[in-house]
């Protein structure tokens, strides 16, 4: 962690003084860029991700099947729904990987801005902060544009916005990110918006890319057969 911790504050540094060199001296703004290098980095992960979530809300459907199905023989029903995922390529825990290695950047970050000391401590501000290494002064602006980041990015990303879990969560995380940022340094505070944003429009070009799945090609298919005129030779 110790190695991480420096590699974040001795990025910001660099970040720094590539704004000095384009006449925008900020920390913030240095933020904000490696914000942006983070989800490049993991945009192969997260468009696995968003891939393997989409083919996992069209296969609802079938699992609820083998829910009733199998309903009172958990282990057949696991073993069928292993190969449905199989089948179509869907991991349920493909949505889990960028977070878990986001959260030790988190962790990194909430520790290098606690203990980083800017080599220009002017420039280490934003707007009415006047040091990002301490909380939003106040109290709630930036709380506040987390939740609302965090609450856009989760509908843009929610496979299943009926499911009563997934909508749970829709709402709950944005107050749960934005009341625990009262208490984080600005800057980390500052990070997670930027993350939410740049991890939003990437979220809308993603959604975009990916293309039908197995799963939508078979539906299509059965869609069309119900509406196709019976052949003469099926009549009889």
């Amino acid at each position: 962690m110790g190695t991480l911790i420096g590699f974040v504050t001795d990025s910001l540094e660099w970040l720094y003084q590539l704004t000095v060199q384009i006449n925008m001296p900020s920390y913030a703004l240095a933020i904000v860029l490696l914000t942006i290098i983070i989800k490049v980095l993991l945009y192969p992960l997260t468009y696995k991700q968003m891939k393997s979530m989409k083919v996992m809300q069209q296969l609802q459907p079938i699992i609820k099947e083998l829910d009733q199905k199998y309903k009172n023989n958990p282990q057949k029903k696991q073993e069928e729904m292993m190969k449905v995922y199989q089948e179509y390529g869907a991991n349920p825990m493909a949505g889990c990987l960028p977070l878990l290695i986001q959260f030790p950047i988190l962790i990194a970050l909430f520790r290098g801005l606690q203990s980083f000391h800017p080599s220009i401590p002017e420039h280490y501000n934003f707007f009415w902060i006047n040091d990002l290494s301490l909380a939003d002064p106040s109290g709630f602006i930036l709380p506040v544009f987390v939740g609302l980041t965090t609450f856009l990015q989760q509908y843009i990303t929610s496979p299943n916005s009926n499911d009563p879990t997934q909508k749970m969560m829709l709402y709950a995380m944005p107050i749960l990110f934005g009341w625990m940022t009262r208490s984080f340094p600005a800057g980390l505070a500052l990070y997670w918006i930027a993350f939410s944003v740049v991890g939003t429009i990437q979220q809308i070009f993603i959604n975009r890319g990916i293309k039908p799945t197995p799963v939508e090609d078979t539906a299509k298919d059965k869609n069309k057969k119900k509406h196709l005129p019976v052949k003469e030779s099926e009549k009889k």
